[in-house]
């Protein structure tokens, strides 16, 4: 009997591009036993040597950069000429998570108290299992993979199905630098055998990151273990220009924030509120820059915009554009100046979109497009408002010189992260978490290192 295999499809022109066989039951076993006896020889390794460990295996990833632009752009479909940069991302967080690391990892000691010796210690939890997408396949493992096994633990990681051979790139600089057997594996497996590992007592804590509705089945799968679950989800992220922005600036930099990628990121800004005073020059000035994005093979360097990952989500994004032009909204880029956008195709047109409400859902739900809406404001007031009007949290930038005003306003805007004049940025010395719908607990900044590890209390009295 033929096994079960995982078969990945390109973006960019449909071909078959990675076959591997779906990993049974008994490998699922076999790999968290592995991993719990690595762990257990791992968590005795000092701290320091832990980390020159990793370091090489950083550096023998970094060492795999020229190839890994062009297997990600036929995985995903990002223009090549941004590959380079997802690499220098995860080597940035990598070394930041590494140098925190003796600091967060450290003895918490309490003011001295006669006859006593007393602190926290901060142990590893054990077996680590990491559900990585597709969109950032290396920014969004590195957020736990390096951190985890610095910490003293194992870890499991179950990629995306469509962009395998990042997970077996990592594997690979792993085994390069060293790592014990066992320390980190990677599973190519289906989702009923997914929510089997989450739900396995041998795992101890699960770092998903994708959709809300994944999210729901991997907290569904963890009921009753009460194991920790990190869960990094959707956003409907907000941009709010003020009268007294950069315009030139807020401008290029939105519409970066909401194109890079074509618009497939999780802190992606997709609804946008300008001052009044500002919004008629500012949606010209958007329309005619996103209508300068080349889109098309990326595999080609002048390429600015390549397909999103499946024909599928093509569609869904096209819907919600057609259906916000339904209900009345105004479509300022002319679709037919991009080609490759048709049904059926993977390549989607960027778009701007004004004479939007909250009623439509391109200004309510995840678009994951190089899509967005843009509607006027008259004050902070109403811009905070509809900025708080959605069920998701993760990120909201400000474009305004006045950062009290920012302060401001972001401590009463829902959100885990509040920019001013910057977007779409993950700093791995700052916790990045979401709020409501976005998900939660936190991942970098030496935050991140609690959901990796578990106090315990040492009072030891001397008599």
């Amino acid at each position: 009997m033929t096994e079960p295999t995982q078969r990945t499809f390109s973006p960019v022109d449909g071909r078959l591009l990675v076959e591997r066989p779906l990993a049974n039951d008994d490998a699922i076993d076999a790999a968290i036993d592995a991993g719990r006896a690595a762990f257990q020889e791992w968590r005795r390794v000092p701290l320091s040597q832990r980390i020159e460990r990793l370091s090489v295996m950083v550096d023998a990833f970094v060492a795999q950069t020229a190839a890994l632009g062009p297997e990600l752009s036929w995985q995903m479909g990002r223009p090549v000429r941004y590959g380079p940069g997802e690499v220098r991302g995860f080597e940035d967080r990598a070394r930041t998570m590494l140098r925190l690391a003796p600091e967060a990892l450290a003895d918490i000691v309490p003011p001295a108290k006669e006859g006593f010796t007393r602190f926290i210690a901060r142990e590893p939890l054990g077996l680590v299992l990491i559900l990585a997408p597709w969109n950032y396949p290396y920014l969004t493992v590195v957020n736990v993979l390096i951190p985890a096994l610095a910490a003293g633990n194992a870890v499991i990681l179950k990629h995306s199905d469509q962009t395998p051979l990042c997970a077996e790139r990592l594997f690979d600089a792993a085994r390069r630098a060293g790592l014990p057997a066992g320390l980190f594996q990677v599973l190519h497996t289906d989702h009923a055998r997914v929510a089997r590992l989450v739900a396995d007592p041998r795992v101890d804590q699960v770092a998903f990151t994708g959709s809300v509705e994944g999210g729901r089945a991997v907290h569904a799968a963890a009921a009753g273990t009460f194991k920790l679950v990190g869960l990094e989800l959707g956003g409907k992220d907000p941009a709010y220009v003020r009268a007294d922005a950069d315009l030139a600036y807020a401008v290029e930099n939105i519409v970066d924030g909401a194109c890079f990628n074509s618009g497939q990121s999780c802190c992606g800004v997709e609804r946008v509120y300008v001052h009044r005073d500002l919004y008629t020059n500012f949606v010209e000035a958007a329309a005619a820059l996103v209508a300068q994005y080349r889109l098309g093979d990326p595999l080609d360097p002048e390429t600015t915009l390549g397909p999103v990952v499946r024909p599928r989500n093509a569609e869904l994004i096209r819907g919600q554009v057609q259906a916000a032009i339904a209900a009345g909204a105004r479509p300022l880029v002319d679709p037919a100046a991009f080609s490759l956008d048709r049904p059926g195709s993977a390549y989607v047109a960027p778009q701007v979109l004004i004479d939007v409400d909250h009623g439509m859902e391109l200004m309510r739900e995840e678009t994951f497009g190089p899509v967005f809406g843009v509607m006027p404001v008259d004050s902070d007031e109403q811009a905070i408002a509809l900025m708080n009007d959605s069920r998701f949290g993760l990120t909201a930038s400000l474009w305004t010189q006045d950062e009290a005003a920012a302060l401001a306003i972001g401590r009463r805007l829902e959100t885990g992260t509040v920019f001013m004049n910057r977007a779409d940025y993950l700093d791995p010395e700052l916790a990045w978490v979401g709020v409501k719908d976005s998900g939660r607990g936190c991942t970098l900044s030496r935050v991140g290192y609690e959901g990796l590890t578990r106090p315990k209390s040492f009072h030891l009295r001397r008599i």
